[in-house]
């Protein structure tokens, strides 16, 4: 195997796309997903870190044991990979087994050490909370984040989620200031938004003060709506494919692409943490509300 953490990022990404189009809809949605790739990478990082021992790659969880005499690093990347998958995306385990039995190296050191590492990582994330919407009552009150009208049966994705996870590896839990509202920034904001979300063969109507999307924005806004979608995943695997371009492009070594994937994917399982307190503290009502009842 060439590039082990190349190799099982791109089954970590085929995991997050099949479980959001074959109705299993394990770590749903880009907050989940977010999460599983997170700890996923952060498995490979401390599998791999742990059997090269090098001053450039400090393990992320103290006190992990030294792997035996004879370890593979992609022993033990196969290994932490595969459970912490597994333990994900459990509705994929014969996926999984296939593939380890393919490249993985069972009978080396680096095999049980990269298990080790991945229950660590698991047991380290035991106790975050579900995406479910559990008893979470939206406010009725006007400019309050509420029911979709235009899919009343969505519910609500996350509600205690971010206030009740610890993070990956943020040091500080970041807060935004209060949205302005009904202020002319927020009516300022508001119009922009109603202008670029018209139909373009509406534009004629729109207020000489409200500028039309272009066709360029349009295109970008196409290719970015989406969430979850069947054939695509969510936004952190396109994110990841990004990611691995650049990896490629520049030549990245093995030992490069643990650490790279490892923050990248840490990063955005942090923001999936914080974004989603901060949508909950403050509330604010989605554009669907806000532009029909401004």
């Amino acid at each position: 195997m060439k590039d082990s953490i190349l190799f099982w990022n791109e089954i970590a990404l085929e995991a997050n796309r099949i479980s959001h189009t074959d109705g299993s809809r394990e770590q749903n949605g880009p907050t989940l997903s977010s999460r599983a790739l997170a700890i996923v990478h952060l498995a490979m990082y401390d599998a791999y870190a742990g059997v090269v021992k090098s001053p450039a790659l400090p393990p992320y969880l103290p006190g992990l044991p030294n792997p035996q005499a004879g370890a593979s690093a992609q022993a033990a990347v196969a290994a932490a990979a595969y459970a912490t998958l597994s333990s994900l995306f459990p509705s994929r385990r014969a996926f999984f087994d296939s593939i380890l039995a393919n490249v993985g190296d069972t009978s080396n050191a680096g095999h049980s050490f990269g298990l080790t590492v991945a229950q660590k990582i698991l047991d380290d994330r035991k106790n975050d909370p579900s995406a479910n919407a559990g008893d979470y009552k939206p406010s009725l009150a006007r400019g309050k984040h509420r029911v979709d009208p235009d899919n009343p049966g969505q519910g609500f994705d996350a509600p205690f989620y971010g206030a009740r996870s610890k993070g990956f590896a943020i040091t500080k839990r970041h807060e935004l200031d209060p949205p302005p509202f009904d202020n002319e920034e927020y009516l300022k904001a508001l119009r922009q938004v109603r202008g670029k979300g018209i139909m373009p063969e509406l534009t004629g109507t729109l207020p000489d003060d409200i500028e039309a999307r272009t066709v360029d924005e349009t295109l970008i806004g196409i290719f970015w709506a989406y969430d979850g979608a069947s054939g695509l995943g969510t936004p952190p695997r396109l994110y990841n494919q990004i990611v691995r371009q650049v990896a490629i492009a520049k030549g990245n070594t093995e030992a490069q692409n643990a650490r790279f994937f490892a923050l990248v994917n840490v990063a955005m399982g942090d923001a999936g943490i914080l974004a989603c307190d901060q949508k909950y503290v403050h509330e604010l009502w989605l554009p669907v509300l806000g532009i029909r009842e401004q």
